[in-house]
């Protein structure tokens, strides 16, 4: 059975950046009905008692099972994006991401830049992401509830840029919240510990 997974933190610990009232949305109305649509539709099927990395793998690309495929992805991708995230957070990473990063990018500043990019260019609904290929790291971008994980490749930071992240604290102004967010939280610590 998938269960609405308890947000990391209070749901004001996030601003100004992110607001208790988009909170109060995203997580208790969005992120809720992604899991209870989730539940309505693998009930009585083989996929009832798999985890959430099993159905979405199984689901994808096979239309007969697009909404199972949308509805676990977007659970999937919704629950690590709050690990993403922390009061305090942001800024320049330390440890073996900050290394990891260096290497890739040249410079933080650089990486910042090219994942708001990625937020910023993502039209429509999605994603941005900072995942592991192999051994490479690299910024990417979904679309809709696309994830790393349909992919064979090994999610380790992502930004939600879908309205519904945003719009309340924001309107349509998507690059500044993805400034605030990669400046001011996005947890690093988390970012490390999926390095491993």
């Amino acid at each position: 059975m998938i269960l609405l997974p308890e947000l990391p933190y209070a749901k004001d610990a996030l601003a100004p950046v992110i607001s208790a009232n988009t909170l109060e949305f995203h997580y208790g109305k969005h992120h809720r009905a992604y899991v209870e649509n989730l539940g309505k539709l693998i009930a009585g099927t083989d996929l009832a008692d798999e985890d959430l990395k099993t159905i979405i793998k199984k689901a994808a690309g096979d239309p007969a099972k697009a909404g199972i495929f949308n509805n676990a992805a977007q659970v999937w991708n919704h629950s690590f994006y709050w690990k993403c995230l922390k009061a305090g957070g942001g800024g320049a990473p330390t440890g073996a991401v900050a290394a990891k990063i260096a290497a890739a990018w040249g410079s933080y500043e650089k990486f910042a830049e090219e994942l708001k990019n990625a937020g910023v260019t993502q039209f429509g609904s999605g994603w941005a992401w900072l995942v592991l290929d192999g051994d490479q790291m690299k910024i990417v971008k979904t679309a809709n509830a696309d994830t790393p994980i349909a992919h064979g490749v090994k999610p380790l930071l992502t930004i939600d840029v879908w309205e519904h992240a945003y719009y309340l604290d924001y309107q349509n102004r998507r690059p500044d919240y993805l400034t605030a967010v990669i400046s001011k939280l996005i947890d690093w610590d988390f970012v490390n510990a999926n390095l491993s």
